[in-house]
């Protein structure tokens, strides 16, 4: 079984490979992402990992509050994503741009 692991306070110019790099430390990555802002293209300063569950438990004990690249990092299990209403303020989220009156 595999667990995804959240992992923040990365700085902005980690890549994927060097995230995998440091969680293959103790154990198998099955996957690693970087999360992007969509709207400048910049890393958000977090990602995810996947890991077998005995390598993801070591990983959160591990690197959890440790120096990574000069920032502190947070690692813990990942929760699923919330469901979240669509934006309405007024720039177009959720009406997808458009005004209309009904």
């Amino acid at each position: 079984m595999a667990k995804k692991l959240y992992v923040g306070g990365l700085p902005y110019s980690t890549t994927q490979d060097q995230l995998s790099a440091h969680f293959a430390q103790v154990g198998n990555v099955l996957s690693s992402s970087i999360i992007i802002d969509k709207m400048t293209g910049r890393s958000r300063g977090f990602g995810f990992v996947e890991m077998e569950d005995d390598a993801a438990m070591t990983a959160v004990e591990k690197f959890d509050g440790q120096d990574f690249e000069g920032r502190k990092l947070t690692v813990n299990e990942a929760r699923p994503m919330a469901d979240r209403p669509p934006r309405r303020d007024g720039n177009g989220g959720g009406f997808g741009g458009a005004r209309r009156s009904f």
